[in-house]
């Protein structure tokens, strides 16, 4: 049964900084790359990072590019979210995701999310 749990989210001020985890079981970790997305209120779900399976590429997106930071450590099967000089408009549900390296186009397995609030 594959898992994924996110954790680490909370409320924060303007600023702040939080560090989310997505402990990962159920599933070879290293042979998956792995996302952050997230969702805000009547917005859609957005890719904000994403890093290969090796750790070797990563992408951001432009909203949160110079602040969030992710990376992984296949030794304990988890990624990580670093966010840093976080503002109000990041705050939305956070989720991880799992993608073969090879064979999926999309991120099929998912979390449950953890909510990230970040106060003005």
């Amino acid at each position: 049964q594959v898992q994924l749990v996110e954790s680490g989210g909370g409320l924060v001020q303007a600023g702040g900084s939080l560090r989310l985890s997505c402990a990962v079981s159920g599933l070879p970790f290293s042979t998956y790359d792995m996302g952050w997305f997230r969702q805000a209120p009547g917005k859609e779900r957005e890719r904000v990072a994403s890093i290969t399976w090796s750790g070797g590429r990563t992408y951001y997106s432009d909203s949160v590019k110079g602040r969030f930071t992710i990376s992984r450590d296949n030794a304990k099967n988890t990624v990580y979210l670093q966010m840093n000089l976080l503002k109000p408009e990041d705050t939305a549900v956070y989720y991880c995701a799992a993608r073969h390296r090879s064979y999926d186009r999309e991120y099929s397995y998912w979390g449950q999310g953890t909510q990230v609030t970040v106060s003005s």
